[in-house]
């Protein structure tokens, strides 16, 4: 396919360029597929970028450092520790930080031409069109299924074309999902996950440079989108194997029978998409099969609990709770013998999703005395024993 000039900004948006202006782009300028035109149209683009953690750090920084002229934010949660291993535009001082505070602070530093709109907020089927309506380009650098279909529902109905973006351990996943000229996310995963079988980060891990590869990567399709320039990953799936390192691409068609973007779509206006991923459908264990970390330390105290850890041996060697007993979830159901059923069983993971998961399969074996601790590990070596390592 060849490149879409003029691109996504009519030239009736174009403003002139100050002198330090083209000072600071002066290497951008003078390739000859950019020019001063190709500047004018960065100066007046907006590009969404929605979370600000790996992906949108590393996608942010880029496009602000090359002059797009307004970056929108979205983003409702704050710096930790465990983040600037990954989410580079973040420092050790903005720990507890909004981070799109600290964000912005950041970009305005690097490039104060650029202007900072931020929303501090999760995006929502009630907030996504009018939202959305006001940018050029939108980016998903989100982590969860919920999100990206709704973006991708609300880019459809607003014509926006969205820069999709996803990690894990040391794969990643690009591609340009653009109505009227190429497939969206739907042609490619017509069905999410069902609930937890697809880990985050917290659970499954990242490379810490990967998101580094892929959010460099989106900012690159924004500017090609905005110049209007080269050929965008419409249509194209790039997978990035950060182990091999290898890049890979597989061709996606575009589905008839999307219910979104296809000849008869039914889906006309955003739907409740925590539902439509299973996440209100039993994907998490009731509450009152939960235990929290306080209540776990009374009852190790009073009475014998079977505590079963259901993470990884690696896990489990950065830290465990005395007394535990280390049962991968993988290895749950071949294991059950070892349980006794007239004991209470406390479950834990790291945040407890899969804890919450191995809980349900007992509860289903007939073992009604188990319960999952909630927030994991995590929870209670923050609240119970903070001495505890937290990864």
């Amino acid at each position: 396919m060849p490149g879409l000039s003029p691109g996504v900004i009519s030239d009736d948006r174009l403003k002139e360029l100050s002198q330090s202006e083209i000072r600071r782009y002066g290497r951008q300028i003078i390739i000859p597929d950019v020019g001063l035109i190709g500047q004018k149209k960065l100066k007046a683009a907006r590009v969404l970028i929605v979370g600000v953690g790996g992906l949108g750090s590393v996608a942010s920084l880029y496009l602000a450092a090359a002059g797009v002229g307004t970056i929108g934010l979205i983003d409702y949660d704050v710096v930790e520790e465990t983040n600037l291993q990954r989410q580079i535009i973040y420092t050790t001082d903005d720990v507890g930080k909004r981070k799109i505070d600290a964000a912005r602070d950041r970009l305005s530093r690097l490039n104060p031409n650029v202007e900072i709109e931020t929303y501090g907020e999760a995006i929502s089927s009630s907030n996504a069109l009018e939202i959305i309506q006001n940018y050029d380009v939108v980016i998903d650098a989100t982590d969860n299924f919920p999100a990206r279909y709704l973006l991708n529902d609300a880019c459809v109905i607003l014509d926006r074309p969205l820069i999709y973006g996803s990690i894990f351990r040391f794969d990643g996943q690009v591609s340009v999902f653009y109505p009227k000229k190429g497939p969206c996310y739907r042609c490619l995963y017509p069905e999410p996950p069902a609930p937890n079988m697809v880990p985050s980060c917290a659970e499954g891990g990242v490379l810490g440079v990967l998101p580094g590869i892929v959010g460099t990567i989106q900012a690159n399709e924004a500017i090609k989108l905005i110049m209007g320039i080269g050929e965008p990953l419409i249509g194209r799936l790039l997978m990035v194997d950060a182990l091999l390192f290898s890049f890979r691409e597989l061709r996606i068609e575009r589905d008839r029978n999307c219910p979104v973007c296809g000849e008869n779509p039914t889906i006309r206006e955003l739907i409740d998409y925590e539902e439509f991923c299973g996440l209100r459908r039993g994907g998490e264990v009731e509450e009152e099969f939960e235990i929290t970390p306080e209540e776990l330390k009374e009852k190790l105290e009073r009475e014998e609990v079977q505590l079963i850890d259901v993470r990884e041996p690696f896990e489990w060697e950065i830290c465990h709770i005395e007394g535990a007993k280390l049962i991968p979830l993988s290895q749950l159901p071949s294991r059950i013998h070892e349980l006794d059923p007239t004991k209470p069983i406390v479950v834990y993971c790291h945040s407890g999703y899969r804890s919450a998961q191995a809980v349900k399969l007992l509860r289903e074996l007939g073992l009604r005395r188990s319960y999952n601790l909630a927030g994991g590990i995590d929870a209670y070596a923050e609240r119970v024993d903070p001495s505890m390592p937290r990864y």
